[in-house]
């Protein structure tokens, strides 16, 4: 996990530029976010989320004297597009489920909701993959690698996958029910076509006793959610949820359980991004 440092650049010195742009941004974008009147979050939504992208990316350049941004501008630059139309997926999927809604989004027009919201969801992916590479930095991480492989992976993809079959379609059937589903169901349809492919696979990594991208991955995508619930919380427009026997013990606008819904979330994201792409210049397990 542990990158090398940049040739000709103190230690000191490395991902400081990036850190430092994102923290402007933030330092900037955030007070407008939640203090500015009118529906203000379409337009800052954007450059506040770039700055946290920013500012971890240099977190993890100045740790490791490498990070995504650096490594391959060019795909870090099309995760944008990319996550944009993941979650555009996901708001498909919501027609079906209801369990999210946008309040303030109706005084716009349609063609401005689409490019807002676009340019909102394009960040989702880029945070979720540089705070798994932040993660990964870390030396504690190395402990959930080096156990004895036990799952032969090969025997178990047909049976991951038809279970992803399921549980999409009692999600599509039932979603008051099995709402959960939406976020256990792309994991299992994608992560065995990544294995069958030999591209990075979570149950590839399972075999190998190598649990890293389940912890970097699924920790990732909790902590990206602390930080969007958090800004959801005085942004104009915002989400509010409508989720069926769990809407108690609220942190900010997400009840507490439905924050079991995002490390499933980031692991769903390890798996679309490398069913895209076959070669990642990720560099977690």
């Amino acid at each position: 996990m542990e990158g090398r440092k940049r040739k000709g650049a103190r230690p000191e010195t490395i991902g400081r530029k990036e850190l430092r742009v994102g923290l402007l941004l933030i330092g900037f974008f955030w007070p407008l976010n939640w203090f500015l009147p009118g529906t203000r979050t379409a337009w800052l939504f954007f450059p506040l989320w770039l700055g946290y992208i920013l500012a971890m990316d240099g977190m993890v350049s100045h740790r490791t004297g490498s990070s995504l941004l650096n490594r391959d501008r060019r795909w870090f630059a099309a995760l944008f597009p990319l996550s944009s139309a993941i979650w555009w997926l996901f708001e498909l999927f919501n027609l079906r489920g209801q369990n999210w809604a946008y309040v303030g989004l109706e005084r716009f027009p349609a063609w401005l909701y689409f490019l807002c919201s676009s340019m909102s969801f394009s960040t989702v992916l880029p945070s979720v993959l540089v705070t798994a590479e932040w993660i990964g930095s870390f030396a504690w991480l190395s402990r959930f690698r080096g156990g004895v492989g036990w799952l032969r992976v090969e025997r178990w993809l047909p049976a991951v996958f038809l279970a992803g079959v399921g549980m999409l379609g009692l999600f599509l059937l039932f979603p008051r029910i099995f709402f959960p589903f939406l976020w256990t169901s792309l994991v299992c349809l994608t992560d065995p076509l990544n294995a069958r492919r030999g591209r990075p696979s979570l149950l590839a990594a399972i075999g190998r006793g190598d649990w890293r991208p389940i912890v970097a991955f699924g920790l990732a995508a909790l902590l990206c959610g602390f930080f969007w619930e958090l800004w959801n919380s005085r942004s104009n427009p915002y989400w509010v949820y409508h989720i069926p026997f769990f809407g108690f013990w609220h942190l900010f606008a997400m009840p507490l359980p439905g924050y079991l819904g995002y490390p499933p979330f980031g692991w769903e994201l390890f798996g679309l991004t490398h069913l895209v792409w076959r070669r990642t210049p990720l560099r977690i397990g």
